[in-house]
């Protein structure tokens, strides 16, 4: 069994940020980010964000998978390209175990907001069983929803679309955020199986595959640094 990571690549140019506390006083940013809003980070990789948000200690951060950048990167907004740098990778195992990022953002520049498109997220939900359908966003498919198989190595597998630069996108059931999309599934059955994704309407292709967000979640508190708390927006 294989599982493709799937980050696309994409022109980045950076600079310095400072990253403080939200507070009252600070203006509205001119980077509006939320749950599958495009990133771009100095490695020249393109990914989606998970959702954005608070952790305990009050800082402005958002998911993505792990496999996009390392710590330490820089992230800007695909969408707001003179805001210039916006964040930076806080954290990332790059992609080595839960596969999972946490980024934090300089609140000076970004707006969080619940929805993107026809993506709401508006609270945090439990994994679905197979036979359940559940909907994915990113900045490269779009929006779409597939089935769900059920669960392999730890991930949950379903037929929704996942191409490069959708790695990070939200997976929901309504409103509710249920987990983090990776990638898609190939070489099932050890023959080598793989047929991309053309467009998110259309079904046939390849399994995608998604951490369940609660494990994600878990793991960032695990960390006891930057995202531990996370709340969505």
């Amino acid at each position: 069994m294989k599982f493709t990571w799937m980050a696309a690549t994409a022109a980045v140019a950076v600079a310095g940020v400072c990253l403080a506390g939200p507070g009252p006083a600070q203006a509205a940013g001119n980077a509006v980010l939320g749950g599958s809003s495009g990133l771009v980070f100095d490695n020249n990789s393109a990914c989606s964000l998970t959702a954005i948000g608070y952790d305990g200690a009050n800082r402005l951060v958002g998911l993505t998978a792990g496999h996009c950048a390392s710590t330490g990167a820089r992230v800007s907004a695909e969408k707001a390209p003179d805001a210039g740098v916006i964040g930076v990778v806080a954290y990332s195992d790059n992609g080595e175990g839960l596969d999972f990022g946490v980024l934090q953002f300089d609140p000076a520049l970004v707006t969080p907001v619940r929805t993107v498109g026809p993506t709401t997220i508006a609270g945090l939900g439990a994994v679905p069983g197979p036979g359940a359908t559940v909907c994915t966003s990113g900045r490269t498919s779009g929006s779409g929803c597939g089935v769900v198989w059920g669960g392999l190595e730890g991930s949950t597998i379903n037929q929704s679309c996942s191409k490069p630069g959708d790695s990070g996108g939200p997976v929901t059931v309504g409103d509710r955020l249920v987990g983090m999309n990776q990638g898609r599934l190939t070489g099932l059955g050890g023959i080598g199986f793989d047929v991309p994704c053309v467009s998110a309407g259309n079904p046939v292709h390849s399994p995608a595959f998604f951490a369940p967000i609660d494990q994600i979640l878990e793991a960032v508190n695990a960390t006891g640094g930057v995202g531990t708390g996370f709340r969505p927006f």
